[in-house]
């Protein structure tokens, strides 16, 4: 086990949307931990966690079955970029998203 301790400042970035089909790149101006990504509209969420592979989401249906889901990649973390993949970012849906 590898423990890991932030520099001492909170950052954090979230917002809403509608998606509109096509994958979506968010420089939050700093490297996220963590990242949720909800689809409001259908209830699916997606999470994802610093270190996990780049091919890994946690995803939660409506039906509340949660997998670690290796089909849709719907999160990347890239240095200060996070990208929603366009099968998460479904079109016309309304999306929000938090980052820490």
């Amino acid at each position: 086990m590898e423990l890991q301790f932030g520099d001492g400042i909170n950052r954090s970035a979230f917002g809403t949307l509608t998606a509109a089909g096509a994958a979506l790149t968010l420089d939050l101006g700093f490297e996220a931990k963590y990242v949720k990504f909800v689809n409001a509209t259908d209830r699916i969420e997606y999470e994802k966690y610093a270190g996990m592979s780049a091919t890994q989401t946690i995803k939660t249906v409506a039906a509340g079955t949660r997998t670690l889901d290796t089909a849709d990649a719907a999160i990347a973390i890239d240095g200060n970029v996070v990208t929603i993949a366009a099968a998460a970012a479904i079109n016309a849906k309304v999306c929000y998203f938090i980052a820490y």
